[in-house]
């Protein structure tokens, strides 16, 4: 951010010297979101690394498949889209993940998360460690937790990820798939913290906090190294929290397709703008704006047009 550089002193120029664009790496599941209309891609990190690419940055997905058709899909939809799949491991004991999506009237998703799957058993290897000295940020979040060799394979990720790296734990709670103690490491080690208002009352309660925003987001940059809340509320906006400031915007009003995928968008939106050291009210307005649009698409890889790519 222009007004206070919270994760580095470097301009985006020094810290692009050696590379064209900055890297962003989603870590945890990619899988295919069962919609009504029929499968889409997805996957909250998965997301996330689509958009920080669809931005103009280098976007990496970070995960693993089955050997089996829906993964060979994933491949051919990753090369279409542009995006790598040299981190995207294959085995041959589990299924690709998938999960069925049913939609309200209000196009707002239920999810019902297949269990082992070949993304509950990301290993970690000498490539992935090199890939975490590379990354510029990284995305996580609660529900590749799950299982124990995904979890401790992104933990050790993280651990060799440079102390300038920016680390985002996109909350991402899908009952039962979360635990206090895995929350509890990934706030440890993370600077942003990304999470929609129902996440906020149920982290209020996991921690036995007063249901107030004020009273949670005091105790979170108390408590651990936050230096950056990111509250969506859907339909009433989102708020950026700093320890100084506080940035709001209100939803733009759109025709809602589906919201699979507007968070993970925003997340993206919100990195990008980071990196880039934008001001604080135009990284919410942006990432707002992005959320919006996926919203007026079915599934959660909208395309984007050049328009939305930085510039430095």
């Amino acid at each position: 951010m222009k007004d206070r550089k919270l994760f580095n002193s470097q301009s985006p120029e020094e810290r692009r010297s050696s590379q064209n664009r900055f890297v962003l790496v989603g870590i945890g599941e990619i899988l295919w979101d069962m919609l009504p209309e029929g499968p889409r891609l997805g996957g909250a990190p998965a997301n996330f690394a689509y958009y920080a690419q669809a931005l103009g940055e280098k976007g990496i997905i970070v995960s693993r498949i089955g050997a089996d058709e829906a993964g060979e899909k994933i491949i051919t939809q990753l090369r279409f889209h542009g995006l790598e799949s040299k981190y995207i491991s294959i085995e041959d004991k589990h299924p690709t993940g998938k999960v069925t999506v049913n939609l309200d009237s209000q196009g707002k998703p239920q999810f019902e998360i297949h269990r082992d799957c070949a993304w509950d058993y990301l290993e970690i290897t000498p490539e992935l460690r090199e890939l975490a000295t590379q990354a510029d940020a990284v995305c996580y979040g609660s529900l590749a937790q799950r299982a124990p060799v995904a979890r401790q394979s992104i933990r050790e990720f993280i651990s060799h990820t440079r102390s300038d790296c920016l680390r985002i734990f996109d909350v991402n709670l899908r009952p039962p798939f979360y635990a206090l103690e895995d929350i509890n490491w990934l706030l440890k080690r993370s600077q942003v913290l990304k999470l929609n208002d129902e996440e906020l009352r149920i982290l209020a309660e996991l921690f036995q906090i007063d249901n107030q925003e004020r009273l949670i987001t005091e105790f979170f940059f108390s408590t651990y190294p936050i230096e950056l809340m990111v509250l969506t509320r859907g339909k009433r906006g989102s708020s950026l929290y700093t320890r100084e400031r506080t940035s709001n915007f209100s939803a733009l009003p759109v025709r809602v397709v589906d919201t699979v995928g507007a968070g993970d968008a925003f997340t993206a939106a919100v990195a990008v703008g980071l990196l880039h050291q934008e001001d604080l009210d135009k990284i919410n307005e942006t990432a707002n704006r992005l959320a919006a649009y996926v919203c007026t698409q079915p599934g959660a890889w909208a395309p984007l047009s050049g328009e939305w790519r930085y510039q430095d």
